[in-house]
């Protein structure tokens, strides 16, 4: 990976990160690791854990950041969002249990970025 695309997942991550919150989700943890991958931001949406993947692309790229989650990514997903949930969570989940969110971030030339949140859109 090129410095110019950590550049930009960072810009997307703290871009999406942002959203979250002034949507009024509560981010718990950002770019959590284990040996079978990383989860981007795992948050709080009232009684439900939000496993959020968030996918940047540049304004004029060839692949919107929605079509970057194919079906062995989602099945990742899933399985990271259950070691999280058995690692890092105390007690029996959440009365919402988690859902996997889709944030596509598209980073224009000028103004803030275009961030789309679909909840529950992997899975």
């Amino acid at each position: 990976m090129t410095a110019r695309t950590q550049a930009l997942g960072r810009y997307g991550e703290d871009a999406a990160a942002r959203h979250l919150a002034g949507a009024g989700l509560t981010v718990l943890e950002r770019n959590w690791r284990c040996r079978a991958g990383e989860l981007d931001i795992i948050a709080l949406d009232g009684d439900t854990i939000a496993v959020c993947e968030v996918k940047t692309r540049t304004e004029h790229g060839f692949q919107s950041p929605a079509e970057a989650v194919d079906d062995e990514k989602a099945a990742r997903l899933v399985l990271l969002s259950e070691r999280w949930l058995a690692e890092r969570w105390s007690g029996p989940p959440p009365p919402g249990g988690v859902r996997i969110d889709l944030l596509c971030v598209v980073h224009g030339r000028r103004g803030a970025a275009q961030v789309v949140h679909l909840p529950g859109a992997v899975g």
